[in-house]
């Protein structure tokens, strides 16, 4: 038995079995380079779900964490700190919103949005207590928590969790014509993602969130845009809404803020939506901490400094066009925006899964999602040479089926 095997049998006698990984164990990373417990090096084309944005062991992320880790890292949201203001502050004129309210991953932000936009209908629209409805996209994806998989298309996400929280509607995704038919007195929000990025990175039609903005304004329905994946970069654009000049009522994020060093994640909105918070109504004793927000900062520093929403359009552009290039059978399509790309397979002829192990098996690490689409979300501070060995890769492993 391998090393690697003996590890992942002992993890597999302690840990709990709610995540399927690939076979290999890692130990390090610096850039879009990752290596195991073996010392065989793969190219990252995950990026942790994009929360490893910036590369692995970013030396000026590490700088930051030492420094304010040295000065003072958590006192709880008891006290006023220095460091929340900055981030948030930041975070507002980026986006466009108010004001945020920082959480600590991306499955709190949306709650905390969910939370929001349900008592704005109640005490801005007038919505009769215990009553509201948010409207949804059929095949989202918006964290595990026992809220969020109630609205989930996936019913293997709520197979004995029940009972189910109320209160949700689901529509087609990309169909604004289904959004207005579903708008009622009741309604309160329309949560959507830009891009869908578990369901296998769907694209909705051009103009389709601009719409959506239009119907969700006429009928006083706010609209939140869940940028957990595709913000801050990864699509090309700072945000994926701003491909459309669309502005959201509120904006989620979390995973690349900050920067696959600590967990933070912000929900930010208009002022009249997030004024319906008091003291007690949410909270979270790491949200907002000194260190993560020292370290949000300067994630947002270093996409900006780095140029890092130009090179994700310049590389995703050529990352697009080398898997398009690929002349095989099993490719279905190839879908994405930025460095944030899907390739459908005939599961016919062989899983995702098994793409995936190949591709491990050749240097590249990536991961399936629903058995019929490999990602490739890699970290926007790839070099072109580690894209291009990807692709080059990504076609030999096709080759093998």
């Amino acid at each position: 038995m391998s090393k690697t095997s003996q590890w992942i049998a002992k993890e597999a006698k302690v840990c709990a079995h709610n995540y399927f990984p690939l076979p290999v164990v890692l130990t390090r990373g610096k850039g879009e380079w990752v290596w195991d417990i073996q010392q065989k090096r793969y190219l990252d084309m995950m990026s942790a779900y994009s929360a490893v944005s910036l590369g692995h062991c970013h030396p000026r992320l590490l700088k930051a964490l030492s420094e304010q880790a040295h000065q003072l890292a958590v006192v709880s949201r008891a006290f006023h700190t220095d460091k929340l203001y900055p981030l948030v502050e930041k975070l507002c004129r980026l986006t466009g919103m108010d004001m945020g309210l920082p959480m600590n991953s991306g499955a709190e932000a949306v709650e905390t949005a969910l939370k929001a936009v349900r008592r704005f209908g109640y005490e801005k629209k007038g919505i009769p207590d215990n009553q509201a409805q948010i409207i949804v996209s059929k095949n989202n994806f918006h964290g595990r928590t026992i809220s969020v998989i109630s609205f989930s298309s996936d019913k293997s996400y709520q197979q004995h969790f029940g009972p189910l929280t109320p209160g949700f509607i689901e529509i087609p995704f990309g169909d604004a014509q289904a959004l207005k038919s579903a708008i009622n007195p009741n309604t309160c929000a329309f949560l959507v993602e830009a891009i869908q990025g578990e369901a296998g990175i769907i694209l909705p039609p051009k103009g389709w969130l601009k719409e959506c903005e239009k119907i969700c304004r006429e009928n006083k329905v706010l609209l939140i845009v869940d940028e957990i994946q595709t913000g801050l970069a990864r699509t090309g654009k700072m945000f994926a809404f701003e491909h459309e000049n669309v502005k959201p009522d509120g904006v989620i994020l979390g995973k690349a803020l900050g920067g696959g060093i600590l967990p933070i994640s912000m929900f930010l909105a208009r002022k009249e939506v997030m004024e319906v918070f008091n003291p007690g109504s949410h909270g979270s004793t790491f949200g907002g901490n000194p260190l993560a927000c020292h370290i949000g900062l300067e994630v947002l520093s270093i996409i900006e400094e780095e140029k890092l929403v130009q090179k994700s359009a310049k590389l995703g552009d050529r990352l697009l066009e080398g898997l398009k290039s690929i002349n095989h059978p099993i490719i279905k399509e190839v879908r994405g925006k930025g460095l944030f790309v899907g390739v459908e397979i005939d599961t016919n002829v062989v899983s995702a899964r098994k793409v995936c192990e190949k591709l491990m098996e050749l240097g590249v690490l990536s991961k399936e999602t629903h058995e019929t689409t490999i990602r490739f979300a890699p970290p926007l501070i790839i070099h072109e040479e580690a894209l291009d060995f990807a692709i080059t890769e990504f076609e030999v492993a096709l080759n093998a089926f």
